[in-house]
Formats: C-alpha cells, sequence, structure tokens
C-alpha cells in the first residue's frame, strides 16, 4: 500500500534463514574434523555429527539434507578421524537421524511451498484493494508508507489513496475500527466507495457524506456490526495554489512550510459511520505557498510511546526529518525515527505526503 513494508518476518517466522544458519552444518562437520586431526589422542566426538542433519533441515531441502546425512555416515568410517568409537552404535544412530531428518525437510519443503503460495495469492489480493500510491498525481507529487500492525500482513485497518478529478486531486487518510485482516473487508469497501465518488461529487462535503453512508448501510446488513472510521479528505485545487481539508474524527494534516510544521486548524467532524441524520462536515480552504507540503499520518504515529509512555512529538521533530527531502524521504524518515522512539509499535501506521508543484515548476511545463 504506497511504500509497503518488506517482509517483516524473522527467519524463525519463515523468511529464508541467514547466512550463518546455513552455514552451521559444514561448520560443524569441518570443526569436528579439524579437532580430531590436530588431537594427539582420540575424541568421541562422534555424536557431534548426528547435529548436521536436523540444522541441515532447518535452511535446506530434502536432497541436500539426504548428501549431508550420507556425508556424516562416511566421515564416521574414516579411519584418520578415528570417530568410529564406542561403534556401530554411533553409525547406527547417525544413520537413523539422518533418514528422518531427510523426512522431515521433504515436509517442511512441502509446507514452505504451501505457504509460499498462499502468501503470494494474499498478497495479490491485498494490493488489487490498496494499490501503491503514484509518485505523482496531476500537479501533486505523493508518497504513502503502510506498515500494518499485524505480522505479515499488507494492509489492515488504515487506508489512503490519491485520485485525479475534474476538482482537482483528491486523497483520503483513514482509520477504520479494528485493526489486521478483520478489518480489510471495511477498508476495501471505503476505498471503492472513495474511487467512485471521486468522479461525480462536486465538493469534499459531498465525498464525505458518500463514504459516511457506505458504512451506514454496511452496519445495517449486520444487526451487531459498528462500523465507523476516521478520515482525513484533502482536495488540492487543479492548479495546485490552496487545498481543502475535511478531517472526520481523524488527526488534522501537518502542513511543511518555511523549516516549520503547523497543524492545519479544521472543523472537527465526527467519524465516517455514524450517520448522524442533518449534519454535515465544513471543509478549510488553505491557500499554498511555492514549497509548501501536506504531512497526514494515523495515530499509530502520534500516538507512539516512548519508554516512559510519552507520545511521539511529531511537531517538533517532522521539520527536521523533512528539510531538503523528497515525499518518499520524509515518510521513511520518520517511520525510522518513530521505531527509534518507540520500543513497541501496537497500531498500524500509516503516513502520505503531498506535494503540490505550481505549473512553473512541473516537468512537463519546464
Amino acid at each position: 500500500m504506497g511504500r509497503l513494508d518488506g517482509d517483516r518476518r524473522g527467519w524463525l517466522r519463515g523468511a529464508p534463514p541467514p547466512r550463518w544458519v546455513r552455514a552451521l552444518p559444514l561448520a560443524l562437520a569441518a570443526g569436528v574434523c579439524v579437532a580430531t586431526l590436530v588431537s594427539p589422542d582420540p575424541l568421541d566426538i562422534g555424536f557431534l555429527l548426528g547435529a548436521i542433519p536436523p540444522l541441515a533441515v532447518l535452511s535446506y531441502g530434502p536432497a541436500v539434507t539426504a548428501v549431508l546425512g550420507v556425508a556424516v555416515v562416511v566421515m564416521l568410517n574414516v579411519p584418520a578421524f578415528q570417530l568410529d568409537r564406542p561403534g556401530q552404535t554411533d553409525v547406527l544412530t547417525v544413520s537413523f537421524v539422518a533418514l528422518l531428518s531427510v523426512f522431515v525437510a521433504f515436509v517442511r519443503h512441502r509446507r514452505d511451498q504451501q505457504l509460499d503460495t498462499e502468501r503470494t495469492i494474499a498478497e495479490a489480493a491485498q494490493r488489487a484493494v490498496a494499490p501503491p500510491v503514484p509518485g505523482r498525481v496531476g500537479p501533486v507529487r505523493c508518497a504513502g508508507l503502510y506498515r500494518a500492525a499485524q505480522r505479515g500482513t499488507l494492509v489492515g485497518g488504515d487506508f489512503f489513496d490519491v485520485r485525479e478529478s475534474a476538482h482537482g486531486v483528491r486523497a483520503v487518510l483513514g482509520d477504520v475500527q479494528g485493526h489486521g485482516l478483520a478489518a480489510v473487508a471495511t477498508v476495501s469497501s471505503l476505498l471503492g466507495a472513495f474511487r467512485e465518488a471521486v468522479l461525480d461529487q462536486p465538493d469534499l462535503e459531498s465525498l464525505a457524506g458518500r463514504l459516511d453512508r457506505r458504512l451506514v448501510v454496511d452496519s445495517a446488513r449486520d444487526a451487531t456490526a459498528e462500523l465507523f472510521a476516521t478520515a482525513v479528505l484533502v482536495e488540492f485545487t487543479p492548479d495546485a495554489d490552496a487545498v481543502r481539508v475535511v478531517a472526520c474524527g481523524h488527526p488534522p494534516p501537518v502542513l511543511l512550510r518555511d523549516g516549520a510544521a503547523i497543524e492545519v486548524d479544521v472543523v472537527p467532524w465526527t467519524p465516517l459511520g455514524l450517520g448522524l441524520a442533518g449534519a454535515s462536515p465544513t471543509a478549510v480552504r488553505l491557500p499554498l505557498r511555492p514549497g509548501d507540503r501536506l504531512f497526514i499520518a494515523s495515530d499509530g504515529v502520534s500516538e507512539a510511546r516512548d519508554a516512559d509512555g510519552v507520545f511521539y512529538p511529531l511537531l517538533d521533530r517532522l521539520p527536521a526529518l523533512a528539510a531538503g527531502t523528497d515525499p518518499a524521504a520524509t515518510a521513511d524518515r520518520v517511520w525510522a525515527d518513530v521505531r527509534r522512539y518507540s520500543p513497541a509499535i501496537r497500531d498500524d501506521v500509516t503516513m502520505l505526503v503531498l506535494a503540490p508543484e505550481s505549473a512553473a515548476d512541473r516537468p512537463e511545463d519546464r
């Protein structure tokens, strides 16, 4: 989703093992052989070779595990190594362990193939729900960053999108109730409604009303459902000289201007999905200057805490992190800083950096 998180799985969670793990079987075999060759007396350490096939299972498939198992049995019978003590017991034990390791490697290999296939399908489906944000939409340079709280997922309870319309470039960033895969259906519904409403709604207020109605209708299908979402909607004028903002229960955007970070003074409105009859949001219009940028983030950023429970000081740190960088680098820097600040991030973290350009600054007009 935008600049998505890479493979955050550790090697104990299904990612490929690091090089040192792959080298363990060979390192152990070399260590045993060297120790027996340099020792003036026979060493009863042949049993250590029995660990090589199980270690191979961590990194290799059944074929390589079988080769290493055969190599271990051969080493036990090489007279120069003097590893055949106390006799056939070591050979039989290691042979059994090697055969068992080959079977385990075969099962693990088949399981990993199935998991890789399922993960590929899940990633394709999730990217279809939330495709990456383009680097430029009309006169606005864009960068989005998403880090799902639930490991192994690409989308969760947060969402964003940037689209061009006849009324200018429009963007949304929001946070639905819940986290992880359980929130994907609501995210999909909201993004679908946003992409359709962007094309035919005349203003941001109507666009917010359409999203609110989408959640109200979805909730009505299930008497136990209580669907709601916070969101920020922005609309740049066709010339990118001003922006209108609607905030629906969500932290307001931050304006980066002349080395300072200033929260946009928005008119707060209720979260989407509450369906308050007769209520309507009010958009705030903000004139833009050359070099201005908007930084929009989920509460996963502002509510990140350090070890003492202090909230992340976004407004204090953002100007330095955004100085002299493009939108993508700004999002990456903020994410890295949040991770250093907070030892445990338990919420989805989403950022959207929007940099409008005047007609004179656009590449096509140079």
